[in-house]
């Protein structure tokens, strides 16, 4: 399980690092931008930024529950690893469908996330 863990705050920083990356590659904001207090929105921010900026913060919403089942899984011995595991494959995944606005595909791939967090809750009980 801390092998998922660290896999996942890798995500997360990927997750977090992309938006901005994508806005320099395209020449929306420069490294003045990035380095400074980020006041003014990005006027012409590319689509495949914006996605990945709201992608990132879909995660930041579901990222506090995966990591409590998680810790409690190691704590209570349970076997989650897999659904673990899964959940991870998951979000990168959404974070790809996301970028290429596969809508519906996203949703069934948020919703197969979530259900992978329920099944870990129910390992716990």
């Amino acid at each position: 399980m801390l092998e998922i863990i660290l896999f996942t705050g890798l995500l997360l920083l990927v997750n977090l690092t992309l938006p901005s990356g994508l806005a320099l590659l395209s020449g929306a904001v420069d490294l003045n931008y990035l380095a400074g207090s980020r006041d003014a929105p990005v006027e012409n921010m590319p689509l495949t930024a914006a996605r990945a900026k709201r992608a990132a913060n879909n995660l930041l919403e579901s990222l506090p529950v995966f990591l409590a089942l998680a810790v409690l899984s190691i704590m209570m011995n349970a076997q989650t690893v897999e659904l673990a595991a899964i959940w991870l494959g998951l979000r990168v995944a959404y974070l790809f469908v996301y970028m290429a606005n596969i809508t519906h595909i996203r949703t069934l791939v948020w919703f197969a996330s979530v259900i992978c967090l329920i099944m870990m809750g129910l390992e716990l009980v």
